[in-house]
């Protein structure tokens, strides 16, 4: 489970300001249920154009619902020049804290509120060419850019807390570390070598080795980066017993993922010879 603040778990049992303001001066929304997180913000100005009333309709984890909630308390009171000037880590910040794998929900709140700004201003989106880099989760190379600059990203594992980028099919992570590499400099991250050469055989020992070592590295960052987790139960020559935990124990994909992801990860950098079984319970 997350590590959660008590001002996060209070913003997220006890949302403030929730559904939709009626005959709203300003519109946003962002995400998509697709993608497992979505926000639509609404808000309503005084006749001294400020924010008068203020309210959001998401779909989405704990840490979604608090920031959404968070952002309508800050936002309230303030002027259209001075909310737009609300950063994601301010959500965080006024929330005592998100984990950093939860931390995309406080940009989508600072999305949803840029774009109901927009709305109200009467502008349309900056028609600019992107490239979609992560299409399990529909993030472009430009939000990226953006999200990394403003918080100063320069890992991977970050991109991922903060836009969910790279944490499906681990198909993007060469572009997101391109990516990175333009911005600050880095070399990139090489690819992990397979473990073995092909038709060497591995002792029991080396096996175990391998398939700890495999999780660890390959597989389970982006199982956890959404909630989930698996345990490894046991190892019966070329079988291995895992349990689901967190949100992949009742996830309807989850067979999907075992066998997919989890079973082909481990045949790529083990050996083609290994089924993954589920251990229930």
């Amino acid at each position: 489970m997350w590590d959660y603040t008590d001002k996060v778990k209070d913003h997220f049992l006890h949302p403030r300001n929730v559904g939709e303001v009626e005959d709203p001066d300003g519109i946003g929304e962002v995400g998509s249920l697709a993608c497992g997180d979505a926000l639509r913000l609404t808000f309503k100005l005084d006749e001294n154009k400020r924010i008068k009333d203020i309210k959001f309709q998401t779909f989405g984890c704990a840490s979604a619902i608090a920031s959404s909630s968070a952002l309508t308390e800050i936002a309230k009171g303030m002027t259209v020049e001075e909310a737009e000037r609300i950063s994601n880590q301010d959500l965080a910040e006024f929330l005592g804290g998100l984990p950093e794998e939860k931390m995309h929900c406080s940009v989508m709140g600072k999305e949803a509120l840029e774009a109901a700004i927009a709305n109200y201003r009467g502008e349309e989106a900056v028609k600019e060419e992107f490239e979609i880099v992560c299409k399990c989760f529909g993030v472009t190379d430009k939000e990226i850019e953006r999200v990394a600059t403003e918080n100063h990203l320069t890992t991977l594992e970050q991109i991922t807390d903060f836009t969910k980028a790279g944490g499906g099919c681990q198909a993007c992570h060469p572009k997101i570390e391109a990516i990175l590499t333009k911005l600050w400099g880095k070399k990139p991250v090489e690819p992990a070598e397979k473990a073995m050469p092909e038709g060497q055989k591995l002792t029991n020992l080396q096996k175990i080795r391998l398939i700890q070592e495999t999780l660890e590295r390959e597989i389970l960052p982006p199982i956890r980066s959404d909630g989930g987790d698996l345990e490894l139960v046991d190892i019966d020559g070329d079988t291995i017993y895992v349990a689901l935990r967190g949100s992949c124990s009742f996830c309807p994909q989850s067979q999907f993922t075992l066998k997919n992801f989890v079973e082909a990860k481990l045949r790529e950098f083990v050996s083609p010879d290994l089924v993954v079984e589920e251990v229930k319970g």
